[in-house]
């Protein structure tokens, strides 16, 4: 895109020069286009540069109701290449086919478009989420791909180089990738392939939840499971034991590493993929979902000179993320960070990232233990996992260095006694503690669909917080084909933040109670993650079933 454009954004005001700055880099280490990376470095929302565009190049935009007006024409375009370029033929009018594009200005796919059609293409701007939507609609309405008609004719054997030779045919090759790059453009974090009696499942995880995928046919299974096992270096011989495997791919613009598991079951081997987007991303709180008291209680803890700082959570409420936003506003000139994590999430340039391996005896206490001879000022530990960890990195909190890590507690105030558990001595736990995390994901409602409830909103009242203020609305899920009938597109956090004053630590003791503390923290103006889920639900961002499907138990 030309510098014309920015310099549009910048004269209507729709972005500022930091935020082209921001925009430039990201697309410098990501390789990404300008739309994503407006999206993604500038918080410049879709619709937003859908109409910058739009007023841009003088094209119409796609209106809410063309989606489902026209009549897709019969094409073999292939959807991989409708996906690359972020386009799809909306339908026939009388001057041509309607082409909705992400870039009007891209001559190429209008070109390839009319040689492929045989009819002039009249361009119209539409955001690449709701392209995107529309082409897997496109895709599910075909029905049997080529892919499966073609694998279905193989014989899937057990000879073990019979499998490796179907696992390295096109028609495999083709559907493993094409798994791959649909769970991307869904944004699945997450591909589990099951094998049952007859039949194969995969689901893949979106938005924390699990979605059922259209699956190959049977046959397929084992030379899919094999083909996997070859991209992550995995014994294809072996199926009576677990693996784990790792492989790095680029689809698009996504540069991902793969994290491999496999598991025999009593039909076959079960296969689950992690999907781990490795592009270096600009990081900040406010757009995670944390209120701006907790995001000034974090930043506070943050620009102490030491101590400890814990994130709390479940597995996949979002710690990790947290944790690398910490690292990326610490991570200046003068400062030197050092990481031990499991595995490497984000890469932050800047930052001396270590990647744990206990098999060759790199664990999280033995990679502390060197860390402290390189004379770090911050040390982030991806997880205490033990109470060799956990005393480690509490004496080094308390010999000058900012330590943070993460704990598996159902909240903030659980952080204390679990600690003590793990035969940490409750003076130097008070001594070292600055602030704990507690926090959750909470499904957002989909700008598109969501509706007012008539619902009563139960949920303060239920956990004994004031009445909600008479006349307040709070939204329910509808669900639409933006966000594949859920309701709900993209996650944010709900969170509370608990701050070591001299109260609570007189509290910290052998036999310290978490309720006792959490209400210490209440009276000095704690919000809880029940409260700051109350608040997103006021305010629209999620409902009151999301929060107490994660929040059930705090």
């Amino acid at each position: 895109m030309s510098g014309s454009f920015k310099e549009y954004l910048l004269s209507e005001r729709l972005v500022t020069p930091t935020d082209l700055d921001n925009v430039d880099k990201f697309r410098l280490e990501s390789g990404a286009s300008i739309f994503s990376a407006l999206r993604k470095a500038s918080g410049m929302q879709s619709q937003a540069i859908v109409r910058a565009v739009a007023d841009y190049h003088k094209i119409a935009r796609v209106e809410e109701g063309d989606w489902g007006r026209f009549q897709p024409p019969q094409t073999e375009i292939p959807t991989a290449f409708l996906r690359e370029n972020k386009i799809y033929p909306l339908g026939d009018v009388e001057d041509g086919i309607l082409l909705a594009m992400e870039d009007p200005s891209d001559a190429q796919a209008i070109n390839a478009v009319r040689i492929a059609l045989q009819r002039e293409v009249i361009p119209r701007v539409a955001s690449a989420e709701d392209i995107l939507a529309a082409i897997e609609r496109m895709a599910r309405e075909r029905g049997t791909s080529a892919v499966w008609q073609e694998a279905e004719k193989a014989e899937a054997g057990d000879d073990v180089e019979h499998l490796r030779d179907m696992a390295l045919g096109a028609p495999v090759v083709r559907f493993v990738n094409q798994m791959i790059q649909n769970a991307v453009h869904a944004r699945a974090t997450d591909i589990h392939i099951e094998p049952f009696d007859g039949h194969v499942a995969i689901r893949i995880r979106v938005d924390g939840m699990l979605r059922d995928v259209t699956a190959p046919p049977a046959q397929m299974a084992k030379a899919i499971v094999s083909r996997v096992k070859i991209l992550s270096g995995l014994n294809i011989a072996e199926r009576r034991l677990p693996q784990d495997g790792r492989a790095r791919i680029r689809i698009n613009e996504h540069r991902l590493d793969l994290r491999i598991a496999t598991i025999p079951t009593v039909h076959g081997e079960a296969v689950a993929i992690r999907l781990l987007d490795n592009v270096r991303r600009m990081l900040d709180f406010a757009p995670l979902g944390f209120c701006a008291i907790d995001e000034a209680e974090i930043r506070k803890h943050l620009s102490a000179p030491y101590g400890l700082m814990l994130v709390t959570g479940p597995t996949g409420s979002g710690k990790t993320t947290t944790l690398a936003t910490a690292l990326s506003l610490l991570n200046e000139g003068h400062r030197k960070i050092l990481t031990i994590e499991d595995p490497i999430e984000y890469e932050l340039d800047g930052i001396n990232q270590t990647q744990a391996k206990p098999s060759i005896g790199l664990s999280f206490a033995d990679a502390l233990r060197s860390f402290l001879r390189h004379d770090p000022d911050v040390l982030m530990v991806g997880e205490m996992r033990d109470g060799e960890t956990a005393s480690i990195a509490i004496h080094a909190a308390l010999t000058g260095h900012l330590v943070l890590s993460t704990l598996h507690t159902n909240t903030a105030a659980g952080a204390i006694p679990r600690l003590l558990d793990m035969g940490i001595d409750s003076f130097l736990l008070a001594s070292s503690l600055r602030g704990v995390v507690g926090q959750r994901l909470v499904r957002v409602l989909c700008e598109h669909c969501k509706q007012p409830s008539d619902e009563v909103l139960s949920l303060g009242r239920a956990h004994g917080i004031d009445a909600v203020p008479e006349g307040s609305r709070h939204w329910r899920a509808v669900g639409c084909e933006r966000c594949f009938g859920t309701g709900y597109s993209g996650r944010v956090v709900i969170s509370e933040v608990l701050s070591v004053d001299d109260e609570i630590r007189e509290l910290i003791q052998p036999n310290a109670q978490p309720a006792l503390i959490e209400a210490a923290a209440r009276r000095k103006g704690m919000t809880t993650m029940i409260m700051d889920g109350l608040a997103k639900c006021l305010s629209g961002v999620t409902t009151q079933e999301e929060v107490r499907r994660v929040a059930l138990d705090v």
